[in-house]
C-alpha cells in the first residue's frame, strides 16, 4: 500500500470530492497547492487518455509521489460529442464555468429533450515515479437541461439532468453526486487498486511516455 498520494489538480472542487472518496483510505493525500513551484501542464493532447497521462506523469516525476490526474469531458449527442476533451476550455482557455455554460445552453436552443442526451467521461491516469501507469475510466449519461439548476458542483453540474429523477448534478449533495458521477465510479476503481496494488494490472506506456517529449 502506497503511504502518499498526489491528486494532480489544484482546483479546489475536484480536490474536495477525490478526497471525500477516498478519506478512509490509510494514505497521506497531497495536492499541487502543496506545490506552487510546479508551473501548469498544459492539456494539448487529443484524447482524454492522452491529458492525463501527460499530467501524471509529469507531476509523478517531480515530485516522486504517486499521482493521479484526470481529464474529463462532456460529450453532447446533439454537438457530435462536443465539446468533449475541450470541455473546461469550451468558451476559451480562460473561460469561467458559468461562460462554458452559457455557450452550451446557447447553441442548444431549439434542440428537443430528445436529443439532449449527453454523457460525462472520466479518464484518470494513477502514474508512478518509475513510469508505471495504471488507466481508469467513469462514465454517466444523462441529458442536457434548459436551463441551470442547483447550487452545488462545478463544471456542467448544473445543466446535466439525471433523467429519471429530473434533478441536475448541482441539485444533490456531495455524497450522492460521488456515488453516481463519472469520476466517482473511476475512483471506486482507483480505490481498489490502491488497496491491493498486487491485483492491479500496470503497464509502462512507453511509446506514450515518449510522445510527451515530442
Amino acid at each position: 500500500m502506497i503511504q502518499n498520494l498526489l491528486l494532480g489538480t489544484r482546483n479546489r472542487n475536484k480536490v474536495a470530492e477525490i478526497s471525500a472518496m477516498l478519506k478512509d483510505l490509510p494514505v497521506k493525500i497531497v495536492t499541487l497547492l502543496d506545490y506552487p513551484e510546479i508551473g501548469p501542464v498544459i492539456e494539448d493532447r487529443n484524447t482524454y487518455h492522452e491529458n492525463a497521462l501527460k499530467k501524471a506523469l509529469t507531476f509523478a516525476r517531480h515530485t516522486g509521489i504517486v499521482t493521479i490526474a484526470d481529464d474529463s469531458g462532456l460529450e453532447v449527442d446533439a454537438m457530435a460529442g462536443r465539446p468533449g476533451v475541450h470541455s473546461s476550455r469550451f468558451a476559451g482557455d480562460d473561460a469561467t464555468d458559468e461562460e462554458n455554460i452559457e455557450k452550451l445552453l446557447r447553441l442548444m436552443v431549439g434542440v428537443e429533450r430528445e436529443k439532449r442526451k449527453a454523457r460525462f467521461v472520466c479518464v484518470i491516469a494513477l502514474a508512478r515515479p518509475s513510469g508505471e501507469v495504471d488507466f481508469i475510466e467513469g462514465e454517466l449519461y444523462g441529458e442536457i437541461g434548459f436551463d441551470r439548476s442547483g447550487e452545488n458542483g462545478f463544471g456542467y453540474d448544473p445543466v446535466f439532468i439525471m433523467p429519471d429523477t429530473g434533478r441536475s448534478l448541482a441539485q444533490m449533495g456531495l455524497e450522492e453526486k460521488n456515488r453516481i458521477s463519472h469520476r466517482g465510479k473511476a475512483m471506486a476503481k482507483v480505490r481498489r487498486l490502491l488497496m491491493n496494488e498486487s491485483g492491479s494490472q500496470k503497464s509502462v506506456v512507453r511509446s506514450q511516455e515518449e510522445s510527451l517529449n515530442s
